[in-house]
């Protein structure tokens, strides 16, 4: 039986207020680093009193990552040591899906992001995960898009795989920064997000085209690079597949219903997460510009935030809020919330809703979950769900109170 389990805010019918006071608690960690534009940062908090309840829909998961829908409705689910699960009607976890290849488990590596292609016939579902390269512990972010054929027991199975997408070259330092989410364009092409494995010096490769580091890449579903990439050199070459670069560890991202628009999110240093609505060819400047400071709490790159012919982000946090998945709401359970991005934090174990209006940030909400939130999404019924980042990983509905 689904269980309430937490129960936030005010009665639905309190209209939306603002205070002058931010949601950010706490003092920056940069705070002498001067924003590029008004609004950039620390936005007035928009109450929308909009009340609602938490369920948990499934317990039991092992470090749950990302999270989808199949056409029948139920949710289908990845765990980061390697198993991809359907969520049945009534709750209960199936067995693990067949055809799901090894993954390298450690670190931040895993089975991370899933895609199921709206309207596929077969059923085709693309999913992205760290994979082991070669015998010396190398491993790279990699997408792969399987035919998902009925099994026993209303389950699903893999095959056919292809592998539409290879980080290179692979990496052997530590096992962090595999960005990992990947999302369907309204022409039908795949974006992939790649982080830049935060070693220094791997970390300057971000600003090389001839690497797969940090950046997002945007590929045909067979992944052949579409000739109107920006860096196009030929089908299979890896620089053709590059959409954007200068990314730092891009774990979320999602399509904007209105306008198209890819929108990223990426953990950034400490102080330096950052929400951008990344354009082909631009550069977004890590690590030779950035807001935040390096862990140590030493400056990054002198503490350079602008640079020409360098992107800004649309918004940033300091202190961070570290962010994982992302969601533009669009249903009709809750109207109030139409059009807003709602976010996934693991470091404030909150929920983050944002107002926004053209590429600018106008307003912010957060709500307290009381556990890391890994992914957030929309499902077919207007609900949000929610993933916790735990070793007995949740699945969570937030619906009108």
């Amino acid at each position: 039986m689904r269980r309430t389990i937490l129960l936030l805010l005010a009665s639905a019918c309190t209209l939306a207020t603002a205070s002058a006071a931010p949601v950010q608690q706490g003092p920056a960690n940069r705070p002498d680093q001067v924003p590029a534009f008004a609004g950039q940062t620390r936005a007035d908090e928009v109450r929308s009193g909009v009340a609602f309840k938490v369920e948990t829909i499934a317990s039991g998961l092992e470090y749950p990552w990302g999270l989808d829908f199949l056409p029948d409705g139920r949710a289908i689910v990845t765990e980061k040591p390697g198993r991809m699960r359907i969520i049945a009607a009534n709750g209960t976890l199936l067995p693990p899906i067949v055809g799901v290849p090894k993954v390298s488990y450690q670190g931040q590596g895993g089975l991370l992001d899933v895609l199921v292609i709206p309207g596929s016939n077969p059923l085709r579902i693309c999913y992205t995960y760290a994979s082991v390269r070669g015998t010396n512990g190398d491993t790279g972010t990699t997408a792969r898009c399987a035919t998902g054929n009925p099994a026993a027991g209303n389950n699903l199975k893999l095959s056919y795989g292809r592998t539409v997408w290879q980080q290179n070259p692979s990496y052997g330092g530590s096992h962090n920064h595999f960005g990992g989410r990947i999302v369907l364009a309204p022409d039908g092409k795949l974006f992939i997000t790649n982080g830049e494995r935060s070693d220094v010096p791997i970390r300057e490769r971000a600003q090389d085209l001839a690497y797969g580091m940090g950046k997002i890449v945007r590929v045909n579903q067979d992944g052949s690079a579409p000739t109107d990439n920006p860096f196009y050199r030929g089908s299979n070459s890896l620089t053709s597949k590059i959409w954007s670069y200068g990314h730092r560890n891009p774990q979320g991202a999602a399509i904007n219903p209105t306008t198209g628009q890819l929108w990223t999110i990426e953990h950034g240093p400490r102080g330096g997460d950052e929400l951008n609505a990344p354009k082909a060819g631009k550069n977004y400047g890590w690590p030779v510009i950035t807001y935040g400071e390096d862990y140590n709490g030493s400056p990054i790159n002198g503490d350079i935030t602008q640079q020409a012919g360098m992107e800004q982000p649309v918004y940033y946090w300091d202190p961070v809020i570290a962010p994982s998945g992302i969601a533009w709401y669009t249903g009709d359970l809750f109207p109030r919330w139409q059009g807003n991005l709602f976010i996934s934090d693991l470091g404030q174990q909150s929920i983050t809703r944002l107002e926004i209006s053209g590429e600018r940030v106008t307003g912010e909400e957060r709500f307290a979950m009381g556990h890391r939130i890994r992914d957030v999404a929309q499902a077919p019924d207007g609900s949000i769900w929610a993933l916790t980042d735990e070793a007995n990983g949740l699945v969570l509905r937030i619906s009108p109170q």
